[in-house]
């Protein structure tokens, strides 16, 4: 049973940086590239890094109901393709979506069982200089601290909190949240007999009783 994973953060927190990082390291998942009408910057592709779109494209395909969640951030519009969680849900695979947090709790509606895992940066000096490091300019890096100011509670409603202090660290904490969903009850006894190879095993798991009675 494929898992939606969700993974969201304050702008320039790093959760692209740790998203490719986790999708090189474990087998079974795939990213879910969003669609947005901003610019490519240098060295994006489309269709790997993002869908880029037009601003008229876009909007038709909210009249079509093409996306599952979109919204509109620093004037332009992110959304993520509806198609590409379904076809991943239909072939086995985890999703990962990497977007932001309005678009996190509209995701977390539609699929109550997605699992949320929120990246905050060490601290907000941090953030900032990771920010200029990416070119932004002072002031627009200022916009998007404050943003972050409102977006870090939001930590609270979500199902894992990460610090992304150091970014192999970061991974191996994501990694483990998303093996250890794989692990789950409900996910093993739905998916038995193609996990466990052993018709004894099955038989017992699937018709014995357990012998402590619960209180």
């Amino acid at each position: 049973m494929a898992k939606l994973f969700i993974l969201s953060a304050p702008s320039g927190t790093g959760k692209s940086t740790i998203a490719g990082k986790l999708l090189q390291q474990l087998e079974g998942i795939r990213r879910v590239i969003t669609a947005t009408t901003r610019e490519p910057r240098p060295g994006e592709k489309h269709g790997v890094d993002y869908i880029f779109m037009s601003k008229e494209e876009f909007e038709e395909g909210i009249e079509k109901g093409l996306f599952l969640e979109y919204a509109n951030v620093y004037g332009n519009y992110y959304g993520t393709p509806r198609d590409q969680v379904e076809k991943n849900l239909r072939e086995g695979y985890d999703s990962l979506l990497v977007i932001d947090v309005q678009g996190a709790f509209k995701v977390k509606k539609i699929y109550p069982d997605a699992v949320s895992v929120f990246l905050l940066p060490p601290s907000l000096e941090e953030l900032k200089r990771r920010m200029i490091g990416r070119g932004y300019r002072d002031s627009n890096a200022q916009r998007r601290l404050e943003t972050a100011r409102d977006e870090i509670p939001c930590a609270k409603s979500f199902d894992y909190i990460i610090i992304n202090d150091f970014v192999d660290k970061a991974v191996e904490q994501l990694k483990s949240i998303v093996v250890a969903s794989r692990c789950e009850r409900e996910n093993i006894l739905s998916n038995l007999k193609s996990l466990v190879h052993n018709e004894e095993l099955v038989r017992l798991i699937e018709g014995g009783e357990c012998y402590v009675q619960e209180t």
